[in-house]
């Protein structure tokens, strides 16, 4: 996996188009004056919550005892399960803007650092840790764009509308499945050779 690949792989995971509704959901008693702030400051909380995950997760699964292959596997059904999500997706209804201004729930935690992204960067120093540097500016990639967009909501909201950002997320999703189905297809593969050398 490149830097890029990466970088994109946690743009498509953490779906901050799909999550503009959330968002503005979540923001609607919040005074306009202090929305984009308050944004900004859960865009850090999350990032701090990423970077914990991204330098100790290998040591939770080395704890645990989950072999690569296993985890490569484990993680492209996941990540098809994202997917799945973003081509075919749910009533967003439940979803309730609190009467008190947001911190850390939901916007922070699961909107953009969620199980899925998280478990994203676990998988992905996992594979390759000497290359800690790369994951890390891949991180930062794409939580600055995330960022941007999030930050754009209400315009980008205006402007894409309901149905376009639909279609956008459905894109991003069927761009998942394929990385999802690869990843899947790794994680078989590297199982299967591990039998064979251990045969």
């Amino acid at each position: 996996m490149t830097l890029i690949s990466a970088a994109l792989l946690l743009f498509l995971v953490m779906d901050p188009l799909g999550n503009i509704p959330l968002f503005l959901t979540a923001l609607k008693n919040v005074d306009p004056a202090r929305r984009l702030k308050v944004i900004i400051r859960e865009l850090f909380i999350a990032l701090l919550v990423m970077l914990i995950f991204l330098f100790s997760g290998q040591a939770f699964l080395s704890a645990l005892h989950i072999s690569e292959p296993a985890l490569t596997a484990t993680g492209g059904v996941i990540l098809f399960l994202i997917a799945l999500k973003m081509i075919f997706p749910q009533d967003n209804s439940s979803h309730k803007a609190t009467e008190e201004e947001p911190f850390i729930v939901p916007l922070a935690i699961p909107y953009i650092a969620g199980p899925s992204t998280l478990a994203t960067l676990i998988l992905i120093m996992n594979g390759e840790p000497e290359r800690w540097l790369e994951w890390l500016a891949a991180l930062l990639a794409a939580w600055a764009v995330s960022g941007v967009i999030l930050m754009s909501a209400g315009p980008l909201a205006k402007i894409l509308r309901n149905r376009g950002l639909i279609a956008i997320e459905r894109l991003m999703g069927m761009i998942l499945v394929a990385i999802a189905i690869q990843m899947l297809m790794d994680g078989i593969a590297k199982f299967i050779t591990q039998i064979s050398l251990g045969a």
